[in-house]
């Protein structure tokens, strides 16, 4: 059986579509005219705003004229990770998606059901002549990913509805009500590289690999394994033994994916080759005891002879970046004192680039209380700026603040306890979502935001569970029947 074929076949067969449309975050061009042409064959308004989100409106079915406008919104864009063996190019190539019993996944990628299962329910909406609503509209944003752009430069006076429906949660029989806001931390420099004194020395590749990484939001409680952080302890333990000087380093790629591998690239006296590898084994023993029960794969360190760099850092650059890269906060800084389940602040210590004359170093720091995100986002900068980096702070983002007497969920909670005879849970998360970006530009709309299940987004791990899909949708339709009438 192909995916297209699961029920409800209307919301697979989309989502498959879009798996086969590239869309990459910052390449969403493609599937943006995708979704503008596939509305206006099926009889709704579409468009793309100035800055590249689409927006559709559908007319209410006979009889539901009198309702309020419901928005149905989701995001574009999907996270491009991959794992080391695959050849996949996420701006060309389709990708491979398969069953794997009650899951869908994709082939050594992120599936990219985050948030394509969320625009896959509203295109079969769009679609979907039978559906009973009043007026709809949809709003698919851009690069949501990457720092909520779409989002972001949404515009006043754009859209019309009352109550807004976010499709990006990821546990069925949820309803999230609030979220934490967000800060990038972008630290860099420059400095003038040393040439390399190539007798008596060797080189060595170090390579860090197959942890689970996954979504620095949801799962950054979860205490997985920082590719960025044991490369660090790597590289301080060879640099202050001088077994190792350091020519270049790379890790992560996504500021909210947690990272999974990363390399150094070190120069080694052959005089400290075998204390050099004796260090290095030390290491991946430690690291594989430490995290035993989380990086259930094991955590894979990997040394290998490679051809002799050129250039490499100064001794007091390597030793500065490596200090503060050790000394940064990464993970849970503090869980919400009221809901004590529920992360509050963290950081995840994302990319990590050292080459060529120019170090840059990136970390999204989240949180749900503005003060503690400042104290954070300082912390960081003080850290950083002791090592000779350059700290400034970009695309910062308030929370979503819950509001617990919102009529909208009331009314969403009712509609799920007579569906599935069970209330749902109603919560807050750690996670960016886009409410509290698009509530300040309209502070009157009522939102809620809920999804069918997803495991490990961000990473190629990422799976959908079936089953959910159905009552998701199921959900979905139900809400639309029951929004109120306009008073």
């Amino acid at each position: 059986m192909e995916i297209y074929d699961l029920e409800p076949k209307n919301v697979w067969r989309n989502f498959y579509t879009l798996t086969q449309t590239p869309r990459p975050s910052g390449h969403t061009e493609k599937v943006a005219n995708l979704l503008v042409d596939f509305a206006q064959k099926n009889g709704a308004e579409a468009f793309i705003d100035e800055v590249g989100n689409v927006i559709m409106r559908k007319a209410a079915t006979p009889g539901y004229e009198n309702r309020e406008t419901a928005i149905l919104q989701a995001h574009m864009d999907m996270v491009p990770q991959k794992t080391k063996d695959s050849e996949h190019n996420f701006e060309t190539d389709p990708l491979q998606v398969y069953i794997d019993g009650e899951w869908v996944k994709a082939k050594g990628t992120t599936l990219g059901a985050d948030n394509g299962m969320g625009v896959a329910a509203a295109m079969a909406i769009i679609e979907d002549q039978t559906v009973e609503h009043g007026p709809i509209e949809v709003l698919i944003t851009k690069d949501e990913e990457t720092g909520m752009y779409g989002a972001f430069g949404l515009k006043a006076g754009v859209l019309n509805g009352k109550y807004l429906l976010n499709l990006d949660s990821e546990t069925e029989g949820e309803i999230t009500i609030g979220c934490a806001g967000g800060m990038d931390v972008i630290c860099s420099m420059e400095y003038q590289e040393l040439l390399v004194e190539s007798a008596g020395m060797k080189a060595y590749k170090i390579s860090i690999k197959g942890l689970l990484g996954g979504h620095s939001g949801l799962e950054i409680n979860e205490g997985r394994a920082n590719a960025n952080k044991l490369m660090a302890r790597v590289l301080f333990a060879l640099v202050n033994t001088k077994c190792a000087w350091l020519s270049s380093w790379h890790g992560g790629n996504m500021r909210n994916a947690i990272p999974r591998d990363g390399e150094a690239v070190i120069l080694v006296p052959e005089a400290k080759e075998a204390e050099m590898k004796e260090l290095v084994d030390k290491c991946r023993k430690t690291f594989n005891a430490e995290f035993a029960d989380i990086e259930k794969e094991g955590v894979t360190l990997e040394l290998e002879s490679c051809d002799l760099p050129s250039k490499a850092l100064p001794e007091d650059i390597q030793e500065n970046l490596i200090n503060a890269v050790m000394a940064a906060h990464d993970g849970v800084l503090r869980y919400i004192p009221t809901i004590p389940e529920v992360v509050e602040t963290s950081s995840n210590l994302a990319i990590i680039n050292v080459a060529d004359g120019k170090a840059e170093i990136s970390i999204l720091a989240r949180s749900s209380c503005d003060s503690m995100k400042l104290y954070l986002c300082n912390s960081l900068l003080s850290c950083f700026s002791m090592a000779g980096m350059s700290v400034k702070f970009e695309g910062g983002y308030g929370g979503w603040q819950p509001n617990t007497k919102s009529p909208l969920v009331a009314e969403m909670s009712e509609v799920y306890e007579k569906m599935y005879g069970t209330k749902p849970t109603v919560q807050v998360c750690h996670a960016g979502l886009e409410c509290g970006i698009i509530g300040v530009t309209y502070p009157d709309m009522d939102m809620a935001s809920f999804g069918p299940t997803l495991l490990s987004p961000h990473t190629p791990n990422e799976r959908c569970l079936i089953p959910t899909v159905g009552r998701f949708y199921d959900y979905v339709l139900e809400i639309l029947k029951n929004i109120p009438e306009k008073k």
